[in-house]
């Protein structure tokens, strides 16, 4: 194989792998204070119809992705509502939430733009178009360094850079802020939280708003980044990939870039290489494509080794009187 082949599949990992990663990173907010979010799916989907719809009314990307955040945003606080108001199921509710964008994204498109439940192609003025690096023609040309500056390290979306930027910024919040010390407390031990006098519910509710926050950007990068406009289902199980990704990642942002990127770099191999042929044997394409949704199941049997969540996960919090 190649020198520039192999860094094509790479970039083509990286573009892939970024929805996961902005999904698994949302996960990580939520289920570290202790709310299980099995709902990444629909509120990714619903921004990703969002983002394309709003950017193909208005021509522009950035009011798309206000439009998908605030779509996200909005189911964020529906599942917060039901899981830490309510106290109800939590794993009912992701799912209702995943049901309900479902219908109403396919519904809500088919109304208003009539093309079957998808929304216009989008022009070039309502996407994210990549952005090149300085100097990319000068050092394209240079052995091994210009491939891995031109092709791998530039020429994709701001999104794409927002999502590694993310991981980062996500450990410092969470292990270096006083805030990311009392979200973890929360999913740990809510009792001892409420006994400092600091408001679970408060702090739950900024965990699943952060959460509707990266599936927002996710859903929009989706439909506007690495595809242009909005499809049927067009998420196509990332959402539950993402968990999967995160339960890999122990919970852990670092781990949890390895991950999605693990899983970005089975898609890219599934899309560039169709039927390989072995000689005696030829690997059907329905096989590549299948590649990444067989590691979620293999990782959800618990291969990777024992992966605890946080202790309080999924537990709604009464206060004791």
């Amino acid at each position: 194989m190649e020198f520039l082949t192999i860094i094509q599949i790479l970039d083509s990992s990286l573009r892939l792998g970024t929805p996961l990663l902005l999904t698994c990173l949302a996960g990580l907010f939520s289920e570290r204070a202790g709310i299980f979010d099995i709902g990444l799916e629909g509120k990714m989907l619903m921004a990703a119809f969002s983002a394309a719809a709003i950017a193909a009314i208005s021509g522009s990307a950035w009011i798309g992705l206000l439009a998908g955040i605030g779509s996200s945003v909005i189911f964020s606080g529906l599942h917060g509502l039901a899981s830490i108001t309510f106290r109800g199921n939590q794993l009912i509710s992701g799912v209702a939430i995943n049901f309900l964008a479902a219908g109403i994204t396919v519904l809500i498109a088919q109304d208003i733009f009539q093309q079957g439940g998808r929304t216009p192609s989008l022009q070039e003025a309502s996407r994210f178009g990549p952005i090149d690096f300085p100097l990319t023609n000068v050092i394209a040309p240079i052995p091994i360094l210009g491939p891995i500056y031109s092709e791998l390290l530039s020429g994709h979306s701001i999104l794409v850079y927002v999502a590694l930027l993310a991981v980062p910024g996500t450990w410092w919040v969470l292990f270096r802020t006083k805030f990311g010390l009392r979200l973890r407390a929360v999913g740990e031990n809510p009792s001892a939280v409420d006994t400092a006098g600091i408001n679970v519910a408060h702090l739950r509710y900024a965990a699943v708003m952060i959460c509707g926050v990266f599936c927002g950007i996710a859903g929009a990068y989706l439909a506007t980044g690495l595809q242009a406009g909005f499809v049927k289902d067009m998420t196509a199980g990332r959402g539950f990939i993402a968990l999967a990704a995160l339960i890999f990642a122990k919970w852990r942002p670092w781990q949890a870039l390895w991950a999605c990127l693990l899983f970005g770099f089975l898609q890219a191999v599934a899309l560039r290489y169709q039927n390989i042929d072995f000689g005696a044997f030829v690997v059907p394409v329905q096989l590549m494509d299948v590649l990444p949704y067989l590691l979620t199941v293999i990782i959800l049997a618990g291969f990777v080794g024992k992966a605890v969540p946080p202790r309080a996960g999924g537990e709604p919090y009464i206060k004791e009187r």
